[in-house]
This record gives C-alpha cells, sequence and structure tokens, in this order.
C-alpha cells in the first residue's frame, strides 16, 4: 500500500456521511505496498481502512469488493467492504474510485515459524474452497498472458544479463502447459505482509485481495511458499497445512518446480515494471527486484521437487 492520492480532511469527512459511521477525528496515510493509496481512518465509530483505487476499472472493482464480502461469508477473516444505504461499496473520492473497509486486529510476522506456515496453508486451502463456488470471476489480472507481455515490453530496457534470463524464462514458461491443474479463485499476493497475527498466534487477517482471479490453484501455494518458507521444514508445514483441506493431484506434484519459478517470474516483474514507471505520490514503496531474480535464478539452477 502506498498513498499516490492526497485526501483532505473536509472532502473525507463529506465522503464517509453516506455510511453512518459517526465524525471523522482523522486519517493518515499507509506507507506499504505499491499500487493504491491507503489510508487508517478513525472516526468516533471506530477505525477503518480507505482505499482509493489508482488504476483500476469498475468491474475489477466490483468483483474484487465481492470477492471479500463472499470470503467473509464463509468464514475467512477478510476485511469487510462497508456499504451505504443504496448498497454501493464504492464511490468516487478525489477522482478516484474509494471504498472503506473494516480493520482487521493483529500485526504481521516478518520471520514466520513452522506453525505460522502450517496455519497459512490451512488458510489458503479453506480460502480456495470458500472462492469456488463464486459467480463469474475475473481471470488472474497478472497470470500467464500478463506475464508474457509486461516481460516482452521490458526487455529492451533491461540490462543485459537481466534480459538474458528474462528471454529465456518467458521461453521456458510458454512451453508449459497448466492446463489441466485444478483452478479457482487465487488471492495471488498472500505475502507475510498481507497476512495479520493476534497475541495468541492465531491468524486474524488476510489483507489485500486487489491481484485475485482465476487461475491455477497450484500458483497461489507457490506464491505463498516462495515468500513464507525459509527452510525445507517451513514448506513441510505449509504444504501440511494446505492438503489437510485439499489434497494436491500428481500433476500438481509434477508441475511445482515450473510453477515456483512462475510466481517468482510474476513478482520479479512486478517490480521491475514499477522500477522502470514509477509513479509519482505523496508517500510510495517502490520493493528491489533484485529478491526475485535471485530466487528465480536458484530454482533454475536447482529445481525444488514437491517434497516426498
Amino acid at each position: 500500500m502506498s498513498v499516490y492520492t492526497t485526501v483532505g480532511h473536509a472532502e473525507l469527512a463529506a465522503w464517509l456521511q453516506p455510511l453512518g459511521l459517526g465524525e471523522l477525528i482523522g486519517h493518515a496515510g499507509i506507507a506499504a505496498g505499491m499500487q493504491n493509496s491507503n489510508y487508517f481512518v478513525t472516526t468516533t465509530r471506530g477505525r477503518y481502512v480507505l482505499t482509493l483505487f489508482e488504476r483500476m476499472a469498475p468491474q475489477a472493482l466490483e468483483f474484487y469488493l465481492a470477492l471479500m464480502s463472499h470470503l467473509a461469508g464463509h468464514g475467512i477473516p477478510c476485511p469487510q467492504p462497508l456499504a451505504d444505504a443504496e448498497g454501493r461499496r464504492w464511490r468516487p473520492l478525489a477522482g478516484k474510485p474509494a471504498a472503506l473497509l473494516s480493520c482487521l486486529p493483529g500485526a504481521g510476522e516478518e520471520t514466520p515459524t513452522v506453525d505460522h506456515c502450517r496455519i497459512v496453508g490451512e488458510t489458503l486451502a479453506r480460502l480456495h474452497l470458500a472462492g469456488a463456488d463464486l459467480a463469474n470471476p475475473l481471470p488472474n489480472p497478472c497470470g500467464a498472458a500478463w506475464r508474457q507481455s509486461v516481460g516482452a515490453a521490458l526487455l529492451p530496457v533491461l540490462a543485459p544479463a537481466e534480459g538474458e534470463l528474462l528471454a529465456d524464462e518467458l521461453a521456458f514458461q510458454a512451453a508449459q502447459d497448466y492446463s489441466s491443474l485444478p483452478r479457482g479463485v487465487i488471492h495471488a499476493d498472500l505475502f507475510r505482509d498481507n497476512v495479520l497475527w493476534d497475541a495468541d498466534g492465531r491468524l486474524s487477517g488476510v489483507l489485500d485481495f486487489y491481484f485475485a482471479g482465476e487461475d491455477a490453484l497450484l500458483f497461489d501455494l507457490a506464491v505463498v511458499a516462495n515468500d513464507w518458507c525459509v527452510d525445507d521444514c517451513a514448506l513441510s508445514g505449509l504444504l501440511a497445512g494446505y492438503t489437510a483441506h485439499r489434497p494436491v493431484m500428481p500433476a500438481e506434484m509434477a508441475a511445482w518446480p515450473a510453477m515456483r519459478r512462475a510466481a517468482a517470474l510474476r513478482f520479479w516483474l512486478l517490480r521491475l515494471e514499477a522500477r522502470a514507471q514509477p509513479r509519482g505520490g505523496e508517500v510510495v514503496t517502490i520493493k528491489d527486484p533484485e529478491h526475485f531474480r535471485h530466487m528465480l535464478e536458484r530454482f533454475r539452477l536447482a529445481p525444488e521437487a514437491w517434497p516426498r
């Protein structure tokens, strides 16, 4: 989350009125993430999160907000979009579509244990099962087609070593056939900073669904493994938690090494794109692409099979 669009106190107070949340006390920008403008909002009725969507079509926004409502109704601890009396979950604010969501308790965990990884695996599987009956999901906005398109556009601006690596990985991924793998709605961005934990070690929140969409479920699991699992024990915990709720197919096990590469590629590209096309804002987070470049290189040199 970042702040690209500044919101004044008076205009926010007027925007909040239809939600009936009392008087606005204050709001403060959230300096984390990369895509949208986010604020903590405090009123006389409580604390909330305001998101202004910088570059999102109304159809996509409707899907993301409906998805969070759907998942919350199935017991997934995710933010609830607040609707006005007319049922609108978003309205324009400062020239951008904006939504107010519940603020969940807890804090992130930067050094997760095996138990954290197991719980995240269980939650991810439950999320996949809960999203199975959501009607008309949008495709993963950063799926295979996006990776090929953005990768090709970035090739001319990369250093020779980066370009050679990217071109070869794009060719490798284009040759993969993931069509037989189970598909459904995925979170696609379930990093450590998008999960909250309470003081007793319980998972209290799953955040930031704005990259969600329909894709191979295994891709989502690979995204989580790449960020959460620093060793084999953590990975075993994650996979044990996940497969306790959704057993994986032999075809998924076989595709695991290539899918972990696809997940690393996706975030390398996202960060390369942000580096090549920086956006101005009051508070902007730009993350280093080298982390995922090195991860991709490691997976290419030493593919990691599904643990037996």
